[in-house]
């Protein structure tokens, strides 16, 4: 039920980011989901891509600073309170959203959102046991 994400430690200059994605397409790795947060000084570019560990070793071989950490994939709602079910149930139980972002895939009358947690194996219990569907990541890998 977990989706492996990569994360990119990349420096806030012009280029940077177009490195990326060059390296990867290069050695035919297909970005599925980003979300780019930056400072003043670098940013950390996060993905869900369909092959993490050629991603991975690829980004590190280019010189770039790589981790690698566990996300979820919901389908939620999409209609007007949608998201505010869910962030409701996980609210009720105590599990805090580190981050989330939206999946470019919609699936049916849902949207598809990556949520980081606290507490990842509570959220998906919780949730689970709420009727929301999790997304496997082979699911979203192959999307």
């Amino acid at each position: 039920m977990k989706v492996e994400q990569i994360s990119i430690f990349i420096e806030n200059k012009s280029g940077r980011l177009a490195e990326v994605a060059r390296v990867l397409g290069e050695k035919g790795v297909n970005i599925r989901a980003l979300s780019l947060a930056d400072t003043s000084d670098f940013g950390i570019l996060r993905l869900i891509v369909d092959n993490t560990d050629l991603a991975k070793e690829t980004l590190k071989a280019g010189g770039f600073t790589v981790s690698k950490t566990e996300v979820v994939a919901i389908e939620v709602p999409d209609q007007p309170g949608g998201l505010s079910s869910i962030l409701q149930v996980l609210d009720d139980s105590k599990i805090n959203v580190e981050y989330m972002y939206a999946f470019v895939e919609r699936n049916a009358d849902n949207a598809v959102i990556i949520f980081r947690f606290d507490d990842t194996d509570g959220a998906i219990s919780t949730l689970q046991k709420k009727g929301v569907n999790i997304l496997p990541g082979e699911r979203i890998y192959g999307l």
